[in-house]
């Protein structure tokens, strides 16, 4: 085991970087992807994807020991080259600082996937402040950030794909999720925009919008026995999959399942002040 060491972002910030049969002398032969959110759920899926795809990895998120214990997995299993980034996304300077790490490295991020990212349930008056602008940070400014940094290498080269995890929460407003909801509507729109300026070029932008999936993500957003929970929720699996396929082939936007997709265009035909209170229904116990 290696290790490289990068400057500190005070107590949540970058430390040594375990590193596994990477050399930042050499450029790979193998194209490099870059997952955010990569220790649990979904990120933890399509790390798993990239890598059986045959990507070199750098995982970022803010548990280093499941990112050690996934970079250990995938290492073995695959034969990859693998670079660990204990990271909390939420503190402003971190996406520049690990873009100026790997530049010094020389390596060329070729596949960007944005998926970390959290949501908080409650009444937006009684929110904590510190965590919903944690949440603006993580699934906004720092997903802006980092597209911002690696997509000009990519256009420069011709070739590259990011895949931005939004959800079906990006489709309508979300009484008693307000916050998440609405960071979730900016991450479509956002990526919606960057496809388009990206067509003809080589690189693509592809939008994973996901509905209920069985993962840590509603006991972490404090969503108890909200009644969106009682819906069929797909695996994390499977969303990975139908994801990594779209981003692939380059898609604009995948929506996982048929009942997500039926809920998300019907949105588009009913009233707003129902869609409001359907929406908010399904947040509340």
């Amino acid at each position: 085991m290696k290790y490289v060491k990068l400057a500190r972002l005070g107590q949540t910030g970058i430390g040594s970087l375990p590193m596994r049969n990477m050399n930042p002398n050499t450029k790979p032969a193998r194209p490099t992807a870059l997952v955010t959110g990569a220790s649990w759920g979904i990120g933890w899926e399509l790390a798993s994807l990239c890598a059986a795809d045959g990507h070199d990895l750098i995982l970022v998120a803010r548990s280093a020991e499941r990112l050690t214990a996934l970079e250990k997995q995938l290492s073995e299993r695959h034969g990859i080259s693998t670079r660990v980034v204990p990271m909390d996304l939420t503190e402003p300077e971190a996406p520049r600082a690990l873009y100026d790490e790997l530049a010094k490295s020389d390596v060329e991020v070729d596949v960007l996937i944005n998926n970390a990212g959290f949501g908080d349930a409650g009444p937006f008056s009684e929110a904590d402040t510190a965590k919903q602008l944690g949440m603006l940070q993580l699934n906004v400014v720092a997903l802006t950030h980092l597209t911002r940094l690696f997509l000009p290498g990519m256009l420069g080269r011709g070739r590259g794909r990011i895949l931005n995890v939004a959800s079906t929460a990006a489709f309508q407003p979300g009484p008693f999720m307000a916050v998440y909801y609405a960071t979730k509507a900016y991450v479509l729109s956002f990526s919606e925009a960057l496809t388009e300026e990206c067509s003809g070029t080589g690189v693509t932008v592809t939008t994973l919008c996901p509905g209920p999936t069985a993962t840590e993500f509603q006991s972490r957003a404090r969503m108890g026995g909200a009644k969106l929970r009682r819906l069929h929720m797909m695996d994390a699996r499977s969303v990975a999959e139908e994801g990594y396929r779209a981003m692939k082939n380059g898609r604009a936007i995948v929506v996982n399942g048929l009942q997500n997709r039926l809920l998300a265009q019907s949105v588009r035909f009913s009233p707003r002040w129902l869609v409001r209170k359907v929406t908010r229904w399904l947040n509340s116990e």
